[in-house]
C-alpha cells in the first residue's frame, strides 16, 4: 500500500490531505503535527470568523496581493483560484459569503464550521491525524522516505508532503536546508507599528477610513483603514504596508520614520484650498469646533493642539506659521516607529524554502523528488483579506494533484 505522510496540520497540511485521500482511496494518508492542535491559525483568524479567501478571482489581480510569489502562484492560480475554494466548501455544505472589502466567510461566522467540515472529510476519508509527533529529519531511500520522529521510532513511507507553515528562526529550516534547499531568511510580515514615543497612542480606538502610509525615505507606501492603537497604529493600511516592506524594515532594524497623510491622497495645495474656502465661509467658528474634513473628533482636535493651536482660536485669526503647521500634520504626519511587533500566531512571516527549488505547477522538490511543500513554508506570503489561507488550498491543491501524477 502506498504511504503519503503529511507533516503539519494547519490548513494546507488538512486540506493537502484531505485532497490526496479522495484522488488515491487506497492509499496511507498520515499527517503528523507536533503540537496537539489542529488548524489552530483556521481557528482564530479573522478575528474567530475564519477569512477563507477573497472575491478577487482574475490570477492576474490577484498576485497583485503577494509581496512574495506573486509571479510564481499566476499560473497556480489558473488552475486552483478563489472560485475553487468557494466551490470546493460550498459543495460539503460550507457557504461563504462575501464582505464590502472582499473578504469571505463562512455564513455563521464561526471558523469552527471550516475547521468541521475539514476533520469531517479527514474521518470520511480515513486519514489518520497523529499528534505530539515531531519529525527531527527526513532521509530519502531508494523506496522512498525514512523519517526520524522525536523519542519514537522511525516512519517509513513513499511520499511527504511538507505544510509546517512559517518559522520566526532560520535555524527552524535546517532539516530542509539538509536535504539541499534554500531558505529565504524569515522576517515578520503583517504587523503593527509600534510608536512607543508617540502621544497618539491617547487617540488608542480611533479609526479612520482612508488614509495613506508612508514610509520615510523609501518608495513604500499604501492607502486604506487605519486604526490608532494603545502601543501605535493598526489596520489594513499599516499591515499591508508592512506586508511590502517585510524586508526593508527588518534591514532598518525597525527604526523608520512612518509619514501619515490623514486627508488621504490630498496635497498640499488642496489641503490648502479646503481650508482656506472653510475659513471664509466660517469666519466665527472655533477651530476645535468645526472640521472641514470629517475627520474623527478626537483626532481633529489631538491635530490641532500638535499645530499649537489654542482652543479657542476662531477661523478669522487663523493664518501664518500655525496654518502651514496644521497642513504640513494633515498631509505629512510624523511619527517614529520602533522595535517590531512579536511574532503572533495569526500573522505572517515572510520567508521560507525559495521558490526556485520547487516545480511551482505540483509543488514537487526540485532538490528531493518525492517531497512535496504547500503553504507558508514556502517563500510565499500575502496581505491581509484571505490571500494567505487561499495560497495555502492552492498550494496543496497542487500538490495534491502532484504527488498522485508523480
Amino acid at each position: 500500500m502506498t504511504k503519503f505522510i503529511i507533516i503539519g496540520a494547519g490548513a494546507a497540511g488538512i486540506f493537502g490531505a484531505i485532497n490526496i485521500a479522495s484522488k488515491n482511496p487506497d492509499a496511507e494518508v498520515v499527517v503528523l503535527e507536533k503540537s496537539s492542535k489542529l488548524l489552530s491559525k483556521v481557528k482564530i483568524s479573522g478575528g474567530g470568523r475564519c477569512n477563507v479567501t477573497n472575491v478577487c478571482q482574475e490570477p492576474k489581480e490577484l498576485i497583485k496581493h503577494y509581496p512574495r510569489g506573486n509571479k510564481k502562484l499566476k499560473k497556480a492560480f489558473e488552475h486552483f483560484g478563489t472560485v475553487d475554494t468557494v466551490n470546493w466548501f460550498e459543495n460539503r455544505g460550507v457557504k461563504l459569503k462575501a464582505e464590502a472589502d472582499g473578504r469571505m466567510f463562512p455564513i455563521t461566522d464561526d471558523s469552527q464550521t471550516i475547521i468541521d467540515c475539514l476533520l469531517t472529510e479527514c474521518e470520511k476519508l480515513k486519514v489518520d491525524i497523529r499528534t505530539k509527533v515531531a519529525v527531527e529529519s527526513i532521509e530519502k531511500t531508494e523506496k522512498g522516505f525514512l523519517l526520524d520522529i522525536k523519542g519514537a521510532e522511525k516512519i517509513e513511507c513513499d511520499k511527504i508532503l511538507i505544510a509546517t507553515g512559517g518559522h520566526n528562526k532560520l535555524e527552524a529550516f535546517q532539516w530542509l536546508s539538509d536535504l539541499g534547499h534554500s531558505i529565504s531568511e524569515p522576517v515578520p510580515s503583517l504587523f503593527t507599528f509600534n510608536l512607543p514615543k508617540s502621544s497618539v497612542t491617547n487617540l488608542s480606538g480611533v479609526a479612520v477610513q482612508d488614509v495613506e502610509v508612508k514610509i520615510a525615505g523609501t518608495k513604500l507606501s499604501h492607502q486604506g483603514p487605519l486604526l490608532v492603537t494603545h502601543w501605535g497604529m493598526s489596520g489594513p493600511a499599516v499591515l499591508k504596508l508592512s506586508a511590502w516592506g517585510a524586508r526593508i524594515l527588518n534591514e532598518k532594524n525597525y527604526e523608520y520614520s512612518v509619514l501619515v497623510n490623514w486627508l488621504k491622497s490630498a496635497n498640499e495645495e488642496e489641503a490648502r484650498q479646503i481650508l482656506t474656502e472653510f475659513q471664509a465661509e466660517n469666519p466665527k467658528k472655533k477651530l476645535f469646533n468645526s472640521n472641514p474634513f470629517q475627520l474623527p473628533k478626537r483626532l481633529w482636535e489631538y491635530l490641532l493642539t500638535k499645530s499649537e493651536i489654542d482652543e479657542e482660536l476662531r477661523w478669522n485669526n487663523f493664518s501664518g506659521k500655525k496654518f502651514n503647521k496644521l497642513i504640513n500634520h494633515l498631509i505629512a504626519d510624523l511619527y517614529e516607529a520602533s522595535g517590531k511587533t512579536t511574532f503572533k500566531e495569526e500573522f505572517v512571516t515572510a520567508g521560507g524554502v525559495k521558490l526556485g527549488d520547487v516545480n511551482m505547477q505540483t509543488m514537487e522538490s526540485r532538490k528531493c523528488p518525492g517531497l512535496f511543500f504547500a503553504g507558508e513554508v514556502l517563500d510565499i506570503d500575502g496581505v491581509t483579506g484571505g490571500f494567505n489561507f487561499q495560497a495555502a488550498w492552492t498550494t496543496a491543491w497542487l500538490a495534491s494533484e502532484g504527488i498522485i501524477l508523480n
